[in-house]
């Protein structure tokens, strides 16, 4: 079951006005319509999740992401929307080449003109390491639950002593790297498209709240599920700021997560564990949680 474990961290390669009819159903204001454009990372473009489109290949788009189906609500045509969102992609990457294991993705600002009238952006989680932290904080799990989970190492943090020494915390000066660079990257969109209403999504809840194990599905230490649970929300909130401070709206998918994390039953989970139950990319969102964050960007359009 170890070696099965471990092996699984190993293929973890891709770890980013609507109003309210008397039945709860989104309806989307006329003025929100595209030409609309989305660009972002694997949280924005659905790995492995049925059915996969788009070139190239490498990026691992799905029609059935959250921009596709913002897109379908809003009525936008084919010819005026296009998805340049791709896996593995940072912020950079939003103004240079990407290039994959199966072919290069454009700069994907380039998708974007004066004509544009609607700009979603889900990205930064690639420029803190989260997917490697995932990765490095499971093994490391393993080896605190072989060893007794705390009955012989009463530290529950290995993963964390990782990351902060003396009192500094590298994730944490990522985190603000990646706002900054953030902030350049709006500035430039609102350059290209200055008519466009631009949505900065947040990411969704990866782990549970109230610090319980996750078992098999993630095995954790409990001090390093808060920590990684500490270092999303924290990279949320500066997503949030930064997108306030250019006169973009931040869409805060975290909450309507909650409880629906990796570690939460099967049947409702917006996010597949390390060895995923559904069609989706090990710790990523699945086809429901790409309806959940479709969702949440449709209630604040405006």
């Amino acid at each position: 079951m170890l070696i099965g474990v471990l092996v699984a961290c190993g293929t973890l390669a891709t770890v980013v006005g609507v109003a309210r009819s008397e039945h709860g159903q989104a309806r989307a204001a006329p003025a929100a319509k595209g030409p609309y454009v989305a660009l972002g990372d694997s949280y924005t473009a659905g790995p492995k999740i049925p059915g996969q489109t788009g070139t190239p290949a490498g990026c691992d788009r799905s029609d059935h992401n959250y921009p596709a189906l913002v897109a379908s609500r809003l009525g936008v045509q084919d010819t005026g929307f296009r998805d340049v969102s791709c896996s593995g992609a940072t912020i950079a990457d939003l103004t240079r080449p990407q290039l994959t294991d199966h072919g290069t993705n454009p700069p994907q600002l380039a998708a974007i003109s004066p004509k544009t009238r609607l700009v979603t952006l889900g990205i930064g989680g690639n420029d803190i390491g989260f997917g490697s932290m995932i990765r490095r904080c499971v093994t490391m799990g393993v080896a605190y639950q072989a060893l007794g989970s705390g009955k012989y190492i009463p530290e529950d943090t290995p993963c964390k002593r990782h990351y902060v020494d003396r009192g500094t915390d590298e994730v944490e000066r990522k985190i603000e790297n990646a706002g900054e660079r953030l902030a350049g990257a709006l500035t430039e969109i609102n350059r290209r498209a200055p008519q466009a209403r631009v949505y900065v999504v947040g990411y969704p809840a990866v782990l549970p709240a109230d610090g319980t194990g996750c078992g098999g599905d993630l095995p954790l230490a409990p001090g390093d599920m808060s920590y990684l649970r500490e270092k999303e929300q924290q990279l949320n909130s500066e997503l949030r700021e930064r997108a306030q401070a250019s006169g973009a709206v931040y869409v805060d998918t975290y909450r309507p997560s909650e409880g629906r994390d990796a570690c939460s039953d099967a049947a409702t989970r917006w996010i597949e564990p390390l060895v995923p139950n559904s069609p989706a990319a090990a710790v990523h969102p699945n086809a429901r949680g790409e309806r959940g964050m479709a969702d949440a960007v449709l209630n604040v359009l405006r």
